[in-house]
């Protein structure tokens, strides 16, 4: 906490909120107030008055941006296009890590898709099984079958990723323990760990999180620093962050908090 931030007169203390909730699409009472060093409660007047006349909503513990709980989500298909030599590169590094005989999960998502493509690739690979909530992904793994065992988890379709999502998909993972799970998201923060701005989304990924011995979080440059609404798990959960081309700094806190770090 900065003796500068203890000064700041309260017209700047909420400038500076909104470009915070513009930019990230949420914020959290909690680290307002300890980042600008006044009470929960001054921080909590702030965001009602900011609420008046910006589009935000308040949700217990904070507030969104006001249209879908937090940063709008990209279509599949328009995301496939953004990074997409970064995730080829990381699809490879992740795909390197997986051997014959093992079981894995793969996440929805664009990045975790390049892994699936790198999968299909290694014909030295047998008998796989690769759990996943991705209709996309799934299709994708069909050319090696049955080199790999491709099991979809089931649940209710959302069009926008193609993905399986509550009620009914985490029965699928109640029953399995799988050696690696691969998991993206839309945000990874040394502090406030793997987040997403689906809901819904992160709640399945929660419980692959937790259906791995290890967990492997996926993520191109742009999503370094991010943090959204649904928080996936900390990074002290994870074991590896594979990324590619960070920008200077980016990666600063990741491996002090005992993860390992690969730039693809």
């Amino acid at each position: 906490m900065s003796s500068d931030s203890e000064q700041l007169p309260a017209a700047v203390r909420r400038d500076r909120i909104i470009a915070r909730v513009l930019d990230t699409g949420f914020v959290r009472v909690g680290e307002l107030s300890r980042e600008f060093g006044v009470s929960e409660v001054t921080v909590r007047s702030d965001l009602d008055a900011i609420e008046r006349e910006y589009p935000i909503d308040r949700v217990h513990g904070g507030a969104v941006l006001r249209g879908g709980g937090g940063r709008r989500e990209e279509p599949f298909e328009a995301a496939l296009a953004s990074s997409a030599e970064q995730k080829r590169r990381i699809g490879r590094v992740a795909a390197a890590m997986v051997s014959s005989g093992s079981s894995i999960i793969l996440d929805v998502g664009t990045t975790p898709a390049a892994v699936a493509a790198a999968l299909v690739e290694r014909d030295d690979l047998d008998d796989v099984v690769v759990v996943t909530n991705s209709l996309t992904t799934a299709l994708a793994l069909e050319p090696a079958i049955p080199r790999l065992t491709v099991v979809v988890t089931g649940g209710t379709l959302r069009p926008l990723q193609h993905s399986l999502v509550a009620p009914f998909a985490s029965k699928v993972l109640d029953e399995l323990h799988v050696d690696l799970a691969f998991l993206g998201g839309t945000g990874v923060h040394p502090l406030h760990g793997a987040t997403n701005v689906n809901l819904p989304e992160t709640e399945l990924k929660r419980q692959m999180l937790l259906s791995a011995e290890r967990a492997v979080f996926v993520a191109d440059s742009s999503k370094l620093g991010v943090v959204d609404l649904g928080r996936i798990g900390a990074i002290e959960e994870f074991h590896v962050l594979v990324t590619a081309d960070p920008e200077p700094g980016a990666l600063d806190g990741f491996a002090e908090r005992g993860l390992e770090v690969i730039v693809a």
